[in-house]
């Protein structure tokens, strides 16, 4: 976990997966090693990226088109990378950043019409170029991710479960198609063995 300085690693994966408990003891485990470490949500983290995140989150925005979306997502990412992660990878710091590129990817692909090609050109502008060095994905069968989410419901988390289902197959695909920076790690597993599995990945990458 010592060689992790200047270090770009995203965790990600479907609603109720476990994003934010294991990105926590993941940071805990390479802090522990001397490393120092930028933790980061995305939409967030920022002023700006806040309030975009809340127009995106807001229940009463049906009306946002995917297209709209996706390009509200690239918008606080951008602010996000020039004002939080490129500072913090230059100082050596290892970033961990709940959802990325890979969520929109997930998320909006296909919606208006909207191709891979398409998402990956506006991602590439808004993060100027500097892709994430790893991609952990936690993926877990929709049945037992929504069991989890037990609050109240974002605008994102409200839609159908067939959506939410394409979601999952759109991350896999991401693995599938570049095993080597893009890994899934089995999400339904107790908290602990997920976690040790996690920790293999970020010390052999």
């Amino acid at each position: 976990m010592r060689n992790l300085s200047g270090k770009f690693i995203v965790i990600d994966g479907g609603e109720g997966c476990g994003k934010s408990t294991q990105i926590a003891l993941l940071r805990q485990a390479i802090e522990s090693a001397g490393q120092a470490v930028v933790a980061v949500r995305d939409p967030g983290a920022t002023r700006v990226g806040e309030m975009i995140r809340g127009i995106l989150l807001d229940p009463q925005n049906v009306d946002i088109s995917m297209r709209c979306e996706m390009m509200l997502y690239m918008a606080a990412r951008a602010q996000l990378m020039r004002q939080t992660i490129v500072p913090a990878l230059a100082s050596g710091a290892c970033v961990l950043c709940d959802r990325f590129v890979s969520s929109t990817l997930a998320y909006q692909l296909g919606g208006d019409g909207l191709t891979a090609a398409e998402i990956r050109a506006v991602g590439d502008v808004a993060i100027g170029g500097r892709w994430p060095d790893l991609t952990i994905i936690l993926d877990m069968p929709l049945e037992k991710s929504s069991a989890r989410l037990q609050r109240a419901r974002d605008r994102i988390e409200q839609r159908p479960a067939e959506y939410h289902q394409r979601v999952r197959e759109n991350f896999l695909a991401q693995a599938k198609a570049d095993p080597q920076r893009v890994r899934v790690v089995a999400a339904d597993q107790s908290i602990q063995a997920v976690h040790e599995e996690m920790v293999k990945i970020v010390r052999d990458n």
